[in-house]
């Protein structure tokens, strides 16, 4: 059990609140001069400090300091910040504990004690990532599915019951259950801690960006790397800046016919124009009474789309009807209503917090919108979604394609229109039939993702449409793969109780697990057939999909098209067949009498919507879904693991190895040094995100990792997913910077992991990790160059773990996403940015220059550089900014990373 800090209590916080039968020890927001004017979120923030105040790391200035918060200055104060808890999904999760049994024996070299890698702090786990589509469009897709998935995923799962078993405070959710922040908010968060006498708000960090879909339960989390996350599980606190809060008021109410998809798209659209990397989001106004949980959740989900830390809503009675309604005890929810009043955390819709920033909608000018066709900021108006594809497509067809000529296509596909790219094809099903495809032929229709199928009002809308369409006797195109993955049990039940699955069915939609699967690109293969077609002729067909992210080459490796929508709006999708369809004026197809079928003939309305939600859904469900919720079924408890505080590496396993990271180490940490004959590894352009660096989706056969399991000995059909094969950093190396998606500017005309290999002479065209093989041979350090918002996406570690594995040293961008720049100090790459103004194009690099950095060694003195001097052989030199943005930051990267960072605090003690 955690230790309980002993807080110093400089400000005499520390306090008494009676709930009921029962006390609880608290720390009073209100001894603290300026408490109450700040906002919700930095209010967390300070109890957290009040709490955890120690003299040394947390002391009475740094509470000052925020007490004192000026909503107007730039960001400069850091404090400490200790999340109550860590929650982890498998993908990311599973190098975490890695990670941490490495760790384990890397203490005992040392001549420490092992038990001391341990979680202080509550860490839950849920296995949501590894289920991939493969069946789809029968009854027995599900259990298919599970089938498969145990039998890539055994080694994975069996050492992840072993760490249930030799970590304290770890737990495991087993696979089948349900998406991890729809399981947090239906079960795992507290919104009120209690913990060793104490009651302090519920705060937490995953290891996922979307761990912001829990800020709209009042609860304050966000995204980091797997690598910040082992450090919290293991007591070390997050070092940050006290941020800039923008207040986001709402006013109004939704229209009919608007849904929360639609919501969050226009806040997505709105944020990310106003900018707001780095920032909290706080929402207040009353407007945000009239928001339903769900749609708070929804809201909150997608704070990493529109780029801030977090998103949050206040804690008021939709909070705890909530909880009520997903089981949680009477105590408890006695216990957040009290706490929350006492603290000042309650919300009050006509206070005006003091902000940094302030924005304002009205709910009641949200239109119908989906996001496409590679951003989740770039919103259509769903009526002009249609003439959006045909201008959006020429950027995804070739120059053989005839514009403005008339097509002749099947009856089931629609007409091609003049000036539109159209290249029909005719494919043969299965059975004999034929039909035809074009470009914008939807090919995918996913309800997936937790970001929609946490909220039972568009769950529900999408299986009404259903039911409607079958009424009218419409039923998806042959062409589309319809999947539907919720994200927990609760929402098969509601669906069952009210007798909307068996129109579901019909339409396609049966379900094909309980995980992420298309939004994290495990859409699993397009039929056969329809694969051929699309490559053969190079077709630019399209996902629709009830999820998040919608970046190129992430959805299915067929699809180059890919637009977010509310699930009702992707039912539409798949019988509408093509984002050439007009759905919001054009017939999605004909009834049995030969009429047509419009969206508004199928569309519920709100009331309809209401009445399900209302009847259908009760404590019940929740309770039973989650009361044995950690016990996993038959497959799970039937694994066998082995025994003992430390893992027995398996050498034969693909899929668990034990990484490098700590070999060679010492306890005396080794000075920083400056950079000299560095070489580019990639130069690359604006919005390169996480899914362009970090290993995703399958493994193709003639890549490296490819290779690797081949070598290894495993058959190309259980490659699995790059996701799926985290614990193995050979795997991991190889398909960084892998990317199908990826434009290497230094191998042009190349799409893809390639770059070129300057050991050779005239510096051939390779695979990106072959080139980084020769290059760290030849004792050849290496820097990427990059343009904007280099990073942006997921919080994943391993785009930070396989750029530093690769030998790259420095990373040099324009700007970064908040939580890759911090993921690349924490494995030791020095992030740093062009001079304002300045681009790799501005200063005329190629990236065949060979580079020198000068002025590092400056962070062995203690201190950290604003700028060092960057130079080439080619006699461009400029001053880079310096992206080590805290002291600890600068302690992690003088360590050599993170990891060894507290390694060697913990050996300390």
């Amino acid at each position: 059990m955690k230790e309980t800090v002993v807080s110093a209590n400089s400000f005499d916080a520390r306090s008494t609140l009676r709930v009921g039968d029962e006390s609880y020890e608290i720390f009073r927001l209100d001894k603290v001069e300026g408490a109450a004017r700040l906002p919700y979120s930095l209010k967390v923030l300070l109890e957290n400090l009040l709490r955890t105040e120690d003299g040394a790391n947390i002391t009475a200035d740094h509470i000052r300091a925020l007490g004192g918060w000026d909503s107007q200055a730039q960001p400069s104060q850091e404090i400490q910040f200790t999340p109550a808890r860590v929650i982890m999904q498998d993908f990311t999760g599973v190098p975490c504990v890695v990670d941490l049994a490495t760790m384990r024996e890397a203490v005992k070299e040392l001549g420490g004690d092992a038990d001391k890698i341990n979680p202080l702090a509550p860490a839950e786990l849920v296995i949501d990532h590894s289920v991939i589509a493969d069946k789809f469009g029968t009854k027995d897709a599900f259990g298919q599915n599970v089938e498969l998935e145990y039998g890539r995923n055994k080694e994975r799962y069996q050492f992840l019951r072993w760490g249930q078993t030799a970590f304290d405070e770890f737990k495991v959710v087993p696979p089948g259950t349900g998406i991890v922040h729809q399981v947090n908010i239906e079960h795992l968060a507290r919104t009120v801690m209690v913990r060793n006498g104490q009651a302090y708000p519920d705060t937490l960090v995953g290891t996922d960006s979307h761990t912001t879909m829990v800020n709209g339960l009042g609860v304050l989390g966000w995204g980091v790397g797997g690598i910040e996350a082992e450090a919290a599980m293991l007591g070390q606190p997050v070092s940050m800046l006290i941020p800039r809060v923008v207040g986001f008021k709402l006013t109004g109410e939704l229209k009919p016919g608007t849904t929360a998809t639609d919501l969050v798209l226009t806040i997505t659209e709105m944020l990310r124009k106003h900018g707001v990397v780095g920032k909290f989001v706080e929402f207040y106004g009353e407007g945000v009474a009239a928001t339903s949980l769900a749609n708070r959740a929804t809201i909150g989900n997608m704070s990493p789309e529109f780029g801030s830390t977090a998103a949050i809503f206040p804690i008021d009675d939709e909070t705890l009807n909530y909880l009520r309604l997903t089981g949680r005890d009477a105590q408890q929810v006695a216990l957040v209503e009290a706490y929350a009043k006492e603290q000042g955390l309650w919300l009050d819709p006509a206070a005006e917090p003091d902000f940094s920033e302030k924005l304002e909608l009205d709910l009641s000018t949200v239109v119908p919108s989906i996001a496409g066709p590679k951003r989740p900021q770039d919103r259509i108006v769903l009526a002009e979604a249609a003439t959006q594809f045909e201008r959006d497509v020429l950027n995804y067809v070739s120059d053989a394609d005839e514009a403005g000529q008339e097509s002749f296509p099947a009856s089931d596909a629609p007409a091609a229109t003049n000036g539109v790219p159209s290249r029909p094809t005719t494919v043969t099903a299965p059975d004999g039939s034929t039909y035809e495809i074009d470009h914008g032929a939807v090919t995918v229709a996913a309800i997936t993702s937790c970001t929609n199928t946490s909220n039972p009002y568009v769950m529900v809308a999408a299986a009404l449409v259903a039911k409607k369409a079958v009424e009218k006797g419409l039923t998806r195109k042959p062409w589309v793969k319809t999947t539907l993955a919720p994200g927990s049990k609760v929402v098969t039940d509601y669906f069952d109780k009210a007798g909307l699955t068996p129109y579901l069915d019909k339409v396609g939609f049966n379900l094909v697990g309980y995980g992420c699967t298309t939004c994290i690109g495990n859409s699993g293969p397009l039929p056969e057939e329809v694969s051929k077609a699309v490559n053969e002729h190079d077709l630019a067909v399209t996902s629709v999909l009830s999820g998040n992210r919608n970046f190129e080459g992430r959805i299915n490796p067929d699809v180059k098209m890919n637009y977010l929508a509310s699930p009702p709006l992707v039912v539409a999708y798949a019988l509408a067949g093509s984002m050439k369809v007009n759905i919001t004026e054009d017939a999605l197809g004909t009834d049995t009498e030969g009429n047509p079928v419009f969206l508004k003939d199928i569309w519920p309305s709100e009331a309809e919507v209401n009445d399900v939600v209302a009847n259908a859904i009760g404590e019940d469900m929740f309770n039973k879904s989650y009361q044995d919720v950690f016990a996993g079924d038959a497959q799970w408890q039937a694994l066998s693991i082995p025994t003992g505080n430390t893992f027995e590496w398996d050498p034969q396993s693909t899929y668990v190895r034990k990484p490098p990271y700590f070999e060679g180490m010492t306890m005396e940490t080794t000075p920083v040094s400056d950079i000299a004959g560095a070489r580019v590894l990639a130069k690359l352009g604006d919005s390169v995100t996480t899914d362009h660096i970090s290993p995703a989706g399958a493994i193709k056969a003639d890549t490296p990792a490819g290779q690797y399991l081949t070598e290894h000995g495993v058959e190309r059909r259980d490659f699995n997913s790059y996701g799926s094969r985290r614990g193995n950093h050979e795997v991991m190396i190889r398909g960084t910077f892998a990317n199908i998606r990826l434009r290497n500017q230094i191998a042009p005309g190349t799409e893809g992991g390639y770059t070129r290999d300057f050991t050779q002479d005239g510096g051939p065209v390779s695979f990106i990790y072959d080139a980084s093989q020769n290059y760290q041979a030849a004792g050849t350090p290496l820097v990427i160059l990059a343009g904007k918002e280099y990073g942006s996406g997921s919080s994943r570690d391993w785009a930070a773990k396989g750029t530093a594995l690769l030998g790259v040293k420095a990373v040099v961008a324009e700007s970064y996403e908040r939580i890759h720049r911090s993921n690349l100090i924490g494995m030791g790459v020095l992030p740093l940015q062009f001079p304002e103004g300045q681009t790799a194009e501005s200063l005329g690099l190629t990236g065949e220059e060979t580079f020198s950095v000068t002025g590092v060694t400056e962070l062995n003195d203690g201190t950290t550089p604003r700028t060092v001097k960057v130079s080439t052989d080619s006699g461009v030199e400029f001053d880079a900014v310096v992206r080590i943005d805290t002291p600890g930051e600068a302690d992690y990267y003088r360590n050599g990373g993170i990891m060894q960072y507290v390694l060697r605090s913990l050996i300390r003690k």
